[in-house]
Order: structure tokens, then sequence, then C-alpha cells
């Protein structure tokens, strides 16, 4: 009997021992943090209403959400601005815990970082109001005419793409005029240095909300299966499990929609 009860209580200390050395399963292991409490994000504050300067502040929908997220997680949000091409650059050099400025995930990007998507958006031509150039969209109107597009931008691939169906169809070629933002995009096309600009959809309809009686989109919005998401460095997985955790805490607690509401975007954007 005295030995039954030795080797029951053996048991038991033994099983806590091993409980001790090894971490359970279950705990998800915290991320590397280039600051300790914070969550420092790139963001090139150039693409409104994604993120942009208002008043001399950080403004739009990406600094919104990352700022309820990071609540969520239990961390102050740490902005640092940038131009867009230096993020994946600063990201993969450890000087960024996190990308938020409405990256478009493409297979290009993907081979460099890992994503968690959040929204998924399309694009508009955007014309001076009355369409002066007869432009009837994303189509070989646009051969001949010069387009503007934010420089390094999903965009600025678009119109390369476009200007190579112009020269297969023995059309004039597209002039590519690339600038630092879609709001020096606008102003090109205001006057009149441009014919058009390639635009996402939500900013499409932030801008034309604001100077309707300057701009038009024309022709259908096209790529709308593109998604967007926040990027994190190759093989992150407590970084991207962190955000996609923190990402249902904000669909689930409506915060989430709340800033769709908010930022006037279609219904067509969420993807939760």
């Amino acid at each position: 009997m005295l030995k039954k009860t030795f080797l029951r209580r053996y048991a038991t200390l033994s099983l806590a021992a091993l409980c001790l050395s090894f971490p359970l399963v279950s705990q998800a292991a915290s991320p590397s943090l280039v600051t300790s409490g914070e969550l420092t994000y790139g963001t090139a504050a150039t693409f409104m209403p994604f993120e942009f300067i208002k008043d001399g502040k950080l403004s739009g929908f990406d600094i919104d959400l990352i700022t309820a997220l990071s609540k969520k997680l239990s961390l102050k949000p740490a902005p640092m601005s940038m131009e867009f091409k230096g993020l994946i650059p600063a990201l993969q050099g450890k000087r960024l815990d996190i990308i938020n400025s409405a990256m478009y995930i493409n297979p290009a990007r993907a081979e460099q970082v890992d994503f968690v998507p959040y929204l998924k958006i399309g694009s508009r031509v955007i014309v001076s109001k009355g369409n002066p150039e007869k432009i009837t969209g994303r189509d070989l109107s646009l051969c001949g005419k010069n387009i503007a597009v934010t420089l390094g931008g999903i965009e600025e691939s678009q119109a390369r793409t476009d200007n190579q169906k112009c020269l297969d169809a023995k059309k004039p070629t597209i002039t590519v005029l690339t600038f630092p933002s879609a709001t020096d995009s606008a102003v090109a096309v205001a006057q009149k240095r441009a014919d058009a600009e390639y635009l996402s959809t939500p900013g499409a309809v932030a801008l034309l909300s604001e100077k309707g009686d300057t701009f038009e989109t024309t022709g259908p919005e096209f790529e709308a299966e593109t998604h967007i998401g926040f990027a994190v460095r190759k093989g992150d997985t407590e970084m991207k499990s962190l955000l996609e955790n923190g990402l249902k805490d904000l669909v689930a607690d409506g915060s989430y929609q709340k800033l769709i509401q908010k930022w006037q975007f279609p219904t067509s954007v969420s993807i939760f």
C-alpha cells in the first residue's frame, strides 16, 4: 500500500515537472517588437482616404483601424512615416513591426513579406468633369493619353500594363505620369497636365464627395477583387497570428464595420 502511494505521488510530481519544462501548446508565443509595449508601423501617408495628413496629423481608415487594433492588443500605436518604396526594406531591416499602408497584395510582394488581409477594393478611372477627352474607361480609349498614377503603387503597374496593350494594338502610347501621392495625381488632372488618374474605389468616393464639381469617374470599376493587408516579415507567424486575432475581435464587436461606414466605403470592401 505504501509503495502504491509513493508511485502515485511520483507520477504526479513527474507530470508537474514535465508541464513546467515544456510550455502548453495553446499558449501563443509573443512576437518580438521593435519597442516593448508599442506596435511600430510604417505608413506612406499619401493615399487618401486610407492614410493622409490632415491638419498636420495622420488620418484615414488605416490609421483608425490600427489605433483600434492596437488597443485590442494592449499596445501603443507608433507610426513611422516614409516613402512607399521604403516600407518593405524598413520592415525587412526590423525597423518596423508591420506595414500599415493600404498595401495591395500581389505575387511579387508576397515573395518578400507575409500578409494579413483586411479589405478588398477595386479601382476607377478619374477624369475632369465633363470628360473632355471622351475616355470610356480602362480600355484602348486611353491610348495616346497622359495617365497620372502614384509612384510605386499598383496604379503605376496597371498603367504600364495598359500601355503595352496599346502598343500591341498598334495604338499611340500612354504617357505614364508618376506623382508622390494620389492627391498630386488628382491635381494634375484638374490642371489638365494629365487626362486621367487611376484611383482606388474608396479614394474615388472620397474625391467625388469633396470635389464632384471638378472630377467624375468613367467606365466600370476594375480589378475589384484586389486585397490589401498588413504586411509582416516573412515567416513572422507570431505577429501574423496576433493581428489576425485582433481583427477577429474588431469584427466581432462591430468596430470594423463602423470604420467602413465612417469612411463611406462601399460594402463590397469587407472580407469578413
